[in-house]
């Protein structure tokens, strides 16, 4: 063996070149300082301590294998960066390097075999979330592999890299990518925790328990209404007669209000004398049942002058005590000229008497429409505020020739009764009593309850009219025919019945004008046999069928089989009569009714009208429209 060496290999002359051009830099770069001593790798020989020259890379070095991309991008020293602005990955961020760590000039310098020399292993072992720490110790290793790699190499730079090492830069690439994804997350958990810290959650809402109510009870839906029975009962056969001229009719339940029968029932037409049941309901409203009319005499102007006061009262009676008039228990002249001889004194044994009618106006005594006959035949007496026995000839009887003049035939029967008492009459005249006057004496009617009924039984014409004025002016009306439709119309219409299509001209019904229908009339006669409203008087003073007033001697023959079963105002005019009433039917329905029998007068209609109501008697609820 020869002591000369064999001749390098390529590889060894090129390795060997460039730790020779790399010493040479460093040595011009150093300042003539003792150089840092090396410290030896794990597993490196004893003859490789003080060299400083590897035939390899240190352990740090070969893993990479090469210098790091910062030192090749920026092919300097990384002694120009900041160490303080540096984390310490050991746990002191900012602390001073130690002796070993920097090399000669200040450059800070990687021990070999610390705890960051495998770079992308530190970066992928990083905390998440720490990215920048993650790149300062990647940065801290490529500085530390200054000192062991080659200023230069065949194809530096950067593409040489990515040649040479493409594993490790993948490597490095993947770990700096999953270190700033995690990043990401911290800083977005940080922002919403942060988001959170700031403004306080919403509170839930409060949870609303149903307070428990007791459910109104649901309203029940109205019975059913009991569907009319089938009525096969008809009065058509009786209605089928030339005897009843034109018919207007109703008859209805009197309990229900259930109309059975109508013909023209809404039509307004003349009712005749059954007018009186309105004029009857007009007065008990307004005057009420126990109302009094009163005749005074009163002092004139002078001593010897003494004023007869009427008030409407046409039952004042001439007849002596203890006779009765037409109308029993009306009051007595006898009792008025006692009470006056009483209040004059002795020295007066004469006196002028004056003659007061002006409750009304006097000269408003006659309506237009009248017939003339029923005063000359006794039906009928001048309306006025002051007679006596309704100016009858004879006191006596419901049917008495009437006079032209009431007032004055008054005046001669009180002078008679003067006369009687010692007080001599020296002149009779009309006049009006002074305001205030001194009353001297005065009498009362019977109450307005007993005048109805006299009115109704026998159908009286005078108490009617007088009842209707009197009513008049209660009402502060003028007390005149042309009074009486504001009158009945206002005092009616407190019964709640349609007065539609009502006119009135007088209150006895002896006019062709007057107009009711039939319906209202029967609605008012249920009212009446239910007493309402003082309508009670009205129904008891009704004459009978075959047994009182103007009905007491009808329903004879076939119609007697009705007799005392039905009560009704009767009525007659010589242009058409009529019936009016209640019938307490064969069945023990009660229906009330109300007939016009339109047309010429004719004696047989009267008998028409009571076949009629006899034949409502005897279908009672089973009483058909057809």
């Amino acid at each position: 063996m020869t002591d000369e060496q064999p001749p390098l290999s390529r590889r060894e002359r090129r390795d060997a070149e460039r730790a020779q051009e790399h010493d040479d830099r460093a040595r011009a770069a150093e300042p003539a300082t003792e150089a840092m001593p090396m410290v030896p790798e794990e597993g490196a020989d004893a003859g490789d301590q003080g060299s400083g020259v590897h035939d390899e890379p240190t352990a740090a070095y070969s893993v990479v294998d090469e210098p790091t991309a910062a030192y090749s991008v920026v092919d300097e020293p990384t002694a120009a960066i900041d160490r303080s602005e540096l984390p310490d990955f050991d746990g002191g961020a900012g602390r001073e390097p130690a002796a070993s760590e920097v090399a000669p000039g200040g450059d800070e310098r990687r021990a070999p075999g610390s705890a960051h020399d495998d770079v992308p292993t530190v970066l992928i072992g990083a905390p998440t979330g720490l990215a920048s720490e993650s790149a300062a110790g990647y940065a801290a290793a490529a500085a530390a592999g200054d000192q062991l790699a080659p200023a230069t190499a065949p194809g530096g730079g950067l593409s040489g890299l990515f040649r040479r090492h493409p594993r490790a830069w993948l490597a490095a690439a993947l770990a700096t990518a999953f270190a700033l994804l995690g990043a990401g997350s911290v800083v977005a958990g940080v922002a919403v925790g942060a988001s959170g810290s700031t403004q306080a959650a919403p509170e839930p809402p409060p949870v609303v328990v149903p307070t428990e109510t007791e459910e109104p009870p649901r309203p029940l839906p109205d019975p059913l209404t009991t569907p009319s029975a089938l009525r096969t009962c008809s009065i058509t056969p009786q209605t089928q007669t030339a005897a009843l001229g034109a018919l207007y009719a109703s008859v209805l339940d009197a309990n229900t209000g259930e109309v059975l029968f109508d013909r023209n029932a809404a039509a307004p037409e003349r009712p005749a004398s059954v007018l009186k049941v309105l004029t009857a309901a007009a007065a008990l409203d307004v005057l009420g049942p126990d109302h009094r009319l009163t005749t005074r005499v009163v002092q004139g102007d002078d001593p010897d002058t003494i004023v007869l006061v009427g008030g409407g009262d046409a039952t004042l009676s001439r007849l002596g005590s203890g006779s009765e008039s037409f109308y029993p228990g009306a009051p007595k002249l006898g009792d008025l000229a006692a009470q006056v001889r009483a209040k004059l004194t002795d020295e007066v044994d004469e006196v002028t008497l004056v003659l007061d009618s002006t409750l009304w106006d006097p000269n408003d005594s006659w309506e237009s429409s009248w017939d003339r006959s029923e005063q000359t035949q006794g039906y009928m007496s001048e309306v006025t505020a002051l007679q006596v026995d309704g100016d009858r000839d004879d006191p006596t009887r419901g049917t008495s020739r009437r006079s032209d003049d009431p007032v004055a035939r008054a005046g001669e029967w009180f002078t008679s009764a003067l006369q009687a008492e010692g007080v001599r009459v020296d002149s009779v005249k009309l006049g009006a009593a002074p305001a205030n006057a001194a009353v001297l004496a005065e009498v009362q009617s019977q109450p307005v309850a007993t005048l109805v009924r006299q009115m109704l039984l026998v159908s009286d014409n005078t108490i009617a009219e007088m009842l209707a004025r009197v009513t008049s002016k209660r009402l502060g009306l003028a007390g005149t025919f042309g009074s009486l439709q504001e009158t009945y119309s206002r005092a009616l219409s407190n019964y709640g019945i349609p007065t539609t299509g009502m006119t009135v001209r007088d209150g006895s019904g002896l006019s062709e004008h007057n107009r009711a229908t039939p319906v209202y009339v029967s609605q008012l006669l249920a009212k009446a046999l239910h007493g309402e409203r003082n309508l009670r008087v009205l129904y008891d003073g009704l004459p009978v069928a075959g047994k009182t007033g103007s009905l007491a001697s009808r329903y004879t023959g076939d119609n007697a089989v009705a007799r005392g079963a039905i009560a009704a105002k009767t009525g007659w005019i010589w242009t058409g009569r009529s019936l009016a009433g209640v019938v307490n039917a064969a069945d023990g329905t009660q229906l009330a009714f109300a007939f016009y029998a339109v047309g010429d007068d004719d004696v047989v209609t009267t008998t028409a009208l009571d076949t009629l109501a006899t034949a409502v008697y005897r279908c009672g609820a089973n009483l058909s429209n057809q």
